[in-house]
């Protein structure tokens, strides 16, 4: 397990997404934010990586689980994943 499994949210599998797209250090991905990061992972390893993903991610960054980001960091990011292609 490297630093970014450390990470609240962040599986093995997401942390080999996350080095995949050039991600490899927590300080990085607080530096690139959720969405630049999700759309790096979406380009270089997974593009389907969904909105929970995406969740994860800045959950990661705030040091909570995701489940516990209020409903409007949701809201917003869900309606960020939506414009991805």
């Amino acid at each position: 397990m490297g630093e970014l499994a450390k990470l609240p949210n962040i599986s093995k599998v997401n942390e080999e997404k996350l080095l995949a797209a050039g991600i490899d250090t927590p300080e990085r991905l607080r530096q690139l934010g959720s969405r630049r990061a999700i759309e790096l992972v979406r380009a270089s390893s997974d593009p389907g990586a969904c909105v929970n993903m995406l969740y994860a991610l800045e959950g990661a960054i705030r040091g909570v689980r995701w489940h516990d980001l209020p409903k409007e960091v949701k809201d917003e990011l869900k309606a960020f994943h939506r414009t991805l292609r």
